[in-house]
């Protein structure tokens, strides 16, 4: 039985303790605002729980795929291939380096994309394949190298860079996916560069930012990509703040005119303290995921599969679809469940739906199982400030909603 008090679930707030408020103000009080000594440390420590070498952090994920897509030198003439069932940074950054965007539908049924589709979409002008490792849940990698593997004669380098990998290279949108597994791996050491997303809604939030990490195994030298990412973010400029602070030591070159995407102190203070209590949070959101699972699958209604025998999501988002109803009756529970103090979200509209990729050519109805996927897609509130009894009061109010629609 539902209860009669109504209670007020917002969607994703950020989980932010006294800890996180005290490191901040360390930050302030030190002198040190913007990138500096904590930035520094943060890469460290990121690098260091996800086992790779080096770390870069930036203002958002958004910053840190575009960067990596210019170290790459891909440009103009180029191809970029992403799902059409993603956020539109996925796609976004294509544009905004010149390169050609190509969306590949998902696979029937599925929130990744057609695998057999991706394989068809590679030509000789493809670089850079962006899967997305939606809601946390890391994509079929092994599947991904395979298809890249057999392409290998098609690619064409443009650089000594892109010389060394000699063929497509995967750069993967994990911004919902840090602290996520599959086969043994985590996510960050199966790609050649994953780029992570710290916004005020993400799992481990900095506010606003974001990481890259690249593989080890490479064949490039790491010390010199981390130093483009800090040419990249920071105009060009030969030496940050940090550095002109050695004692007269303030000449600096600008190598070329770059950008400016810098993560700062006291967006990293905040991150500090969340990777301190990252896996704590990890088992709450899999505490909760697991209730949601309990209730809803018997009913019949679908989630993304966040956890098996090899593979453990980060559980960002939980992703529900009501088999038989329409958008606009999922529309319709979307704003009953909000009456009832619920919010909840549709993760994603499919990216040919919206004007921009419109006027770019993109046709929703050549993508019809990303809009199949998001007719009847419900996102439920998924946090580590929910208790059971929220949780519980989520379940009990979609179930009554259910039967109104």
């Amino acid at each position: 039985m539902i209860e009669t008090k109504l209670r007020n679930i917002p969607f994703s707030p950020p989980d932010i303790t006294e800890v996180e408020i005290e490191e901040v103000i360390k930050a302030m009080q030190s002198g040190w605002i913007t990138t500096g000594p904590k930035t520094k440390d943060f890469e460290k420590r990121i690098a260091d729980y996800v086992g790779v070498n080096k770390a870069v952090c930036l203002n958002s994920a958004t910053a840190a795929m575009e960067l990596t897509l210019r170290i790459l030198g891909i440009g103009p003439g180029d191809e970029v291939i992403t799902s059409a069932y993603t956020y539109t940074a996925s796609a976004s950054v294509i544009e905004h380096v010149g390169a050609k965007i190509v969306l590949v539908d998902t696979a029937p049924d599925s929130f990744e994309m057609d695998y057999s589709k991706l394989a068809d979409a590679i030509t000789e002008k493809t670089k850079v394949i962006i899967p997305v490792d939606l809601a946390g849940k890391m994509c079929d990698y092994d599947v991904i190298y395979k298809i890249v593997e057999s392409k290998r004669k098609l690619f064409k380098p443009k650089n000594d860079l892109q010389k060394l990998f000699n063929r497509v290279i995967v750069m993967t949108d994990a911004a919902h996916a840090f602290g996520a597994k599959r086969s043994g791996l985590n996510c960050g050491q199966v790609a050649d560069f994953t780029c992570y997303s710290f916004h005020a809604v993400k799992n481990l939030t900095t506010a606003e930012g974001g990481a890259v990490v690249w593989g080890s195994g490479l064949g490039v030298d790491g010390e010199w990509l981390y130093k483009q990412f800090m040419l990249y973010s920071l105009h060009g400029q030969s030496k940050d703040a940090l550095a002109k602070t050695q004692k007269g030591a303030w000449e600096y070159d600008i190598v070329y005119p770059a950008y400016k995407c810098n993560m700062t102190d006291i967006m990293a203070a905040i991150g500090l303290v969340q990777l301190n209590r990252y896996d704590a949070l990890l088992k709450r959101r899999k505490e909760i995921i697991e209730m949601y699972d309990q209730a809803f699958l018997p009913l019949g209604i679908q989630s993304l599969q966040h956890y098996g025998e090899d593979f453990a999501s980060s559980g960002h988002l939980y992703l529900t679809r009501i088999p038989g109803i329409s958008a606009e009756e999922r529309n319709e529970i979307i704003i009953k469940m909000a009456e009832a103090g619920v919010a909840c979200n549709v993760h994603y509209k499919p990216l040919p739906m919206f004007t921009a990729y419109k006027n770019l050519g993109f046709d929703i109805h050549d993508f019809p199982n990303a809009y199949n996927q998001y007719v009847n897609e419900v996102t439920l509130p998924l946090h580590t400030l929910l208790s059971d009894e929220d949780v519980t009061y989520v379940i009990e109010s979609l179930k009554r909603v259910m039967k109104e629609v």
